[in-house]
């Protein structure tokens, strides 16, 4: 089999992946900021059930013609009785009390032929609380895979370069999510844990590749090393991220509203983390290499 050149374009794969963030950046400054789901702003939750013909996009429509056109999400639930339809309502920085109150004033407005299940209020509190306890979550997990590929590979720069590249999978993803719109829920940090888990064993298990080709190929240059490690782990690559693809597409297509971000985040990750642990990660620990010798 023919042996591809990954190695000699690197520097062309890494300025890339620089224009993306800088993309990445952009498109946050002119959001002003990630677009923060109920759980972290604070808000109302509110599960009615309905007993006529109501749909998601009929809800949508009467919503906004109230006036809730951002800061409101709504969603469908799977309903065990027959002839019902259950939904749920999700406003964003809302009062419980004051919200609760408008709701069924449009529905009665509406003539919907309705029944309150149950309604939640997420205070600002709770909602802090959660955004620390996340961000708590990805900076021990980033210091853990420092932390094992360091002393695993017997040199930081291996757990340096397996971050980075970790962390620029995570930004990315952010920011594809932030251009579709969709909202940065607990779902979506337990998707981007989730591709953190494939993108470092990605990562290791080429860098453990790369680490055995040293010690048998000691007169080869480590451009050539890495190139000849990328290509022999390239065909596992493959199969591991089309397999994860292939369940992640499922969710993404047949799951409700919450797995499919879920599933979306998962789905442009593994893509991303695939590319990022052969055009990032290695590039990262070859330059390195170049510059300290």
């Amino acid at each position: 089999m023919k042996e591809i050149e990954f190695i000699k374009p690197r520097r062309k794969f890494l300025v890339f992946s620089i224009i993306c963030i800088i993309v990445v950046i952009f498109v946050l400054i002119i959001n002003k900021g990630l677009n923060l789901g109920l759980d972290f702003t604070g808000g109302t939750l509110i599960h009615i059930k309905s007993f006529d013909e109501t749909n998601i996009e009929n809800l949508r429509k009467i919503f906004t013609e109230f006036g809730y056109v951002k800061g409101i999400e709504l969603q469908n639930i799977i309903s065990a009785e027959p002839k019902t339809k259950e939904f749920l309502i999700k406003i964003k920085y809302a009062q419980q009390q004051d919200i609760s109150k408008k709701v069924e004033d449009i529905f009665v407005k509406k003539n919907i032929n309705y029944e309150v299940i149950r309604i939640e209020y997420v205070g600002p509190t709770i909602g802090k609380h959660l955004t620390t306890k996340a961000l708590y979550a990805i900076i021990f997990s980033l210091l853990g895979i420092i932390v094992y590929v360091a002393f695993r590979f017997g040199s930081s720069v291996w757990g340096v370069a397996g971050v980075i590249a970790l962390a620029h999978d995570v930004f990315l993803t952010l920011g594809f999510l932030t251009i579709l719109g969709r909202e940065i829920t607990i779902t979506v940090i337990a998707a981007l844990l989730t591709l953190a888990g494939y993108s470092i064993n990605d990562t290791i298990v080429l860098f453990d590749r790369i680490r055995e080709n040293m010690r048998l190929m000691r007169k080869e240059h480590l451009d050539r090393i890495m190139n000849i490690s990328i290509n022999q782990t390239l065909t596992r690559t493959l199969l591991t991220s089309t397999t994860t693809l292939i369940a992640a597409l499922a969710l993404l297509i047949l799951g409700n509203q919450v797995i499919k971000d879920f599933a979306l985040a998962l789905t442009f990750g593994v893509i991303v983390g695939t590319y990022s642990s052969v055009f990032v990660a290695s590039t990262l620990v070859l330059e390195y290499h170049i510059y300290k010798n």
